[in-house]
Parts: C-alpha cells; sequence; structure tokens
C-alpha cells in the first residue's frame, strides 16, 4: 500500500488512540503529537492542570509580517457506549474511501490539519507572522481542564493573538446545486436549567393522578411539541442572505421566508432535513437531558428533576430563556439556571475573505458563508482573551454524505479527499493571513 498522506495517517493514528472524556487520557494524543512536533524542532511546552490531561501548547517563529495566529482544537472525544458501529470506533479503519472512528470529524481530523499546517509553514520559513498551536484537554466537558484553564492560568501565551482558527466551520453543505462552505463566526453559549416537579408521594400499590410523575409528562410533551420565538441575529441574518442570494426559486424563496420572523417556522417545516441546523440557528433551544426521581419502585415519588441543555442566541441572556421557557411550560414550575456560558462578543468578519477566497480557488463556483454554530466550542474561552475564532476546517464531502448526524453518534467517518482537501485549505489560509 502506498504511504497515506501526512494528514490522514495523523488522523488514522489518532483515532486509534481512545481518548474519550470522561476521563479523557488526553495525555496519549499530545504524546504523540509531541513527539512529531519534537523531531521537527518545534518548541512546545505542555500545560496540565491535573494528571493525565496536559495542554500542548508549540509555537512557530513567522516573517514578522502579521500578527501571530492562533490554531486551536482538541483531542478528546466523546463516548461511544450504547453505539452500534459498523467499524470499531478506535480502529481508524479505511474503507471505501472514507477513515471512520470516533474523532474522525470531532476533532482529530481537524487537529491533524493544524499541525499539518504548522510543520508545513516552519518547513517554508514561517508563515508572515507567529504560529501558536494549542493542542486542548476537555472540550468535550466544556474546557474546565483545557481551554478555560489554560485561559486563565496562562495568559501570557496568547499574546498579541486577535485571530485563529478553529472547529465548527467548513463543512461543504450541498443545496439546490451548490456548494456552500459555511464558516463559523459565532457561536451559541449552553444555559444548563434544572426543573423539580413536585406532588403527593405515597404506596406504589394505590393510584395516583397528578402527581410528579404526571407533570413529568405533561413537561416533556410540551418541550417536545413546540418551539421558542423566532430571532434573526446578525450571524444568521449574514448566512441566510448569501445562500438566498446564490440559489433559484423555488428554494430561494424558502430560505428568503426563514428572514421574517413571522414565515420562519413555517418555512422550516417545509425545508426537510436542511431545516435541523436552521432551527437551532434561528431560536434559542432547550432539550430536556436526564431525569432523575423515586428510589423504591413501589413508592411514588413525590420529587421529580428534569436536567435541560439549554442554548442561547448571541445577544440573550438566561432571563431570556426563562421569559421564553415559561411561555411554553407555564409559569407553576420551579426552574433553577445552573450553569451559563460566556456571552459571545460582537462578530468579527474582517478576515472572512482571506477563508473565502482559500476556499474560492481551492472549490471554483463554491459559496462560502459566515455562519452561526449552535453548539459550543473553545472559541469561547480564548474571546476572553479578546481572540475572535473562525471555524474553519474544510471538508469538500460528496452531496451524498451529510456528516452531522454522525458528530457524536455511531459511524463517525470523514472522506479521505476531505481531508486532504482541507489541510492544504488550513495551510493557505495561514500563509496569507495579515491580521
Amino acid at each position: 500500500m502506498a504511504a497515506l498522506p501526512f494528514v490522514v495517517e495523523l488522523t488514522r493514528n489518532l483515532i486509534r488512540l481512545d481518548t474519550t472524556n470522561p476521563p479523557g487520557e488526553e495525555h496519549i494524543a499530545v504524546e504523540l503529537i509531541e513527539r512529531l512536533l519534537h523531531d521537527a524542532h518545534v518548541e512546545c511546552a505542555r500545560y496540565e492542570s491535573e494528571p493525565g490531561r496536559p495542554n500542548l501548547v508549540a509555537r512557530v517563529k513567522g516573517r514578522g509580517k502579521a500578527p501571530p495566529m492562533l490554531l486551536q482544537g482538541h483531542v478528546d472525544v466523546v463516548t461511544t457506549v450504547n453505539q452500534k458501529w459498523r467499524h470499531e470506533p478506535f480502529g481508524g479503519d479505511i474503507v471505501d474511501g472514507y477513515l471512520w472512528g470516533r474523532g474522525a470529524l470531532d476533532m482529530k481530523g481537524g487537529v491533524a490539519m493544524m499541525v499539518g499546517a504548522l510543520l508545513r509553514a516552519q518547513a517554508h520559513g514561517g508563515a508572515p507572522g507567529d504560529l501558536v498551536l494549542a493542542v486542548l484537554a476537555d472540550e468535550e466537558a466544556g474546557g474546565v481542564a483545557g481551554a478555560r484553564w489554560l485561559v486563565e492560568s496562562h495568559p501570557q501565551l496568547f499574546a498579541g493573538i486577535r485571530h485563529a482558527i478553529g472547529e465548527s466551520g467548513g463543512v461543504s453543505l450541498h443545496l439546490g446545486g451548490r456548494r456552500f462552505y459555511p464558516i463559523m463566526v459565532s457561536e451559541k453559549r449552553g444555559c444548563q436549567m434544572v426543573v423539580t416537579l413536585r406532588g403527593p408521594g405515597g404506596h406504589g400499590s394505590i393510584p395516583a393522578r397528578g402527581g410528579a410523575m404526571a407533570k413529568l409528562g405533561e413537561l416533556l410533551t410540551k418541550l417536545d411539541s413546540s418551539r421558542l420565538p423566532v430571532h434573526i441575529t446578525t450571524p444568521v441574518r449574514h448566512q441566510l442572505e448569501a445562500i438566498r442570494d446564490a440559489l433559484d426559486e423555488p428554494l430561494q424563496g424558502r430560505i428568503a421566508a426563514l428572514l421574517d420572523p413571522s414565515r420562519a417556522d413555517d418555512a422550516l417545516n417545509e425545508l426537510g432535513p436542511l431545516s435541523r441546523g436552521l432551527d437551532a440557528s434561528l431560536h434559542n433551544t432547550v432539550n430536556a437531558t436526564i431525569v432523575s426521581g423515586g428510589l423504591k419502585v413501589n413508592v411514588i415519588p413525590s420529587e421529580v428533576r428534569v436536567q435541560l441543555d439549554g442554548r442561547l442566541l448571541p445577544g440573550y441572556g438566561p432571563e431570556d430563556m426563562l421569559r421564553e421557557l415559561r411561555e411554553v411550560i407555564g409559569s407553576e414550575q420551579e426552574i433553577e439556571v445552573t450553569l451559563v456560558g460566556p456571552a459571545q462578543p460582537e462578530i468579527d468578519l474582517s478576515q472572512f475573505d482571506l477563508f473565502a477566497s482559500v476556499l474560492a480557488e481551492a472549490d471554483p463556483g463554491c459559496v462560502p458563508v459566515p455562519a452561526l454554530v449552535t453548539g459550543g466550542t473553545d472559541a469561547r474561552h480564548f474571546a476572553r482573551l479578546g481572540i475572535r475564532t473562525y471555524g474553519f476546517l474544510p471538508l469538500n464531502v460528496p452531496p451524498d454524505f451529510n456528516s452531522s448526524p454522525t458528530i457524536h453518534a455511531a459511524d463517525e467517518r470523514v472522506p479521505v479527499s476531505a481531508l486532504e482537501f482541507g489541510a492544504e485549505c488550513v495551510y493557505e489560509a495561514v500563509m496569507r493571513y495579515r491580521g
């Protein structure tokens, strides 16, 4: 077999290292990358908040023509428990042109692109400015031992950096015969809550009506059947306008309707699978994720607790979430906000044209668009230092492959050719960056 391209081989080797979080064990991935950097004489150091969970920071000197640029990505992954995979999740198998395994998309493939760009830049005399690579722990659990700790404890490592490349952007979207590349310019933030439902307890042999369990059923039904209000935020407006302008009817009209809050929900219902991501981009969202209550099978519980994963659009806070949620579930329920992510800064589009130009050359005829990421990334932590992250890890996936349903799920995989495409794009971006 011919030797695999660097980015494919590194992604494969990283996938074969089980860094499921918890517990993380990111040190095994850091050791692999550390060896590659040392072999190339790249300066790097570990920064560890707890044993076995290091963050690796490397720096390659630039030519002094631009500010430094950050490349940040995580090597921990989510669990594979209770998932049925067609190929071993930590096998790194290449089958029919796809590399399979946990982390292929989120985000060991992206880390491999960044490492490749750093090493290529060094081999060619450096990028215009210094390149700082941060290989991070714990992103899948909020970055507490990773980016958050690093920003709080070692901010000097990132002095002078204005912009970063990170995850959650650049996977091609095929729509109406066009190829769109969403580039992340903003993200939602978490708003975790607990709803406490109360009712009379009692013996399990006696019929009960209207108790805590009944209220649980009502709560879940209301959440499942309702949306919170539509909000057209700045990044989503930019995204939808760019998509609309590149399409023909009837899709053009359907996308245009999403920009009208009074028509958006009806338009979403007509868009099929595409509506999944756009739905989350247009609303504050909430999902019930953990239910706890009851201690014995023969005892009716008097209290049930439901943990809610809420996500806030840029510009909205927990008070907005509570107001909108109460309009759905009612005012009598006890709701406690337990954790809120940091507020997001105003979007920065100053570097969008740089990334768009790289894509336009790599894939002529494509349409790069700014985008809101509906989950959370480590970008929110680096934003505290004034660093604006662009989600730019391009993958030119084929029209019949939808990567989104496999992230955090079974059968995560990436086309081998897309990894090579993305590695070239990331390298071109860092070599053209001028700040």
